[in-house]
């Protein structure tokens, strides 16, 4: 239950209404798609902090790219 309301985000997230391949995209492909989806999802805070506390590696997620986001890690360390 508690998970639930944790991932209760994921229901408001603009990417659940869009292509998925967007979001995960080949090797050297365009993230551009996924992270214009990403600027105006109200929800973008939420998923950059699970994708963080996650460790996620792969994908977009919170409009960042998992380069950018090991960056941002780097940063916060």
């Amino acid at each position: 239950m508690l998970e639930e309301t944790v991932l209760s985000w994921q229901d408001r997230a603009l990417c659940a209404q869009t292509d998925p391949e967007a979001f995960f995209p080949e090797k050297g492909g365009s993230t551009r798609e996924a992270k214009r989806v990403c600027a105006s999802c109200e929800v973008r805070s939420e998923c950059l902090e699970y994708a963080l506390a996650n460790d996620e590696r792969f994908g977009i997620w919170g409009g960042l790219s998992e380069r950018e986001r090991r960056k941002l890690r780097r940063r916060a360390v």
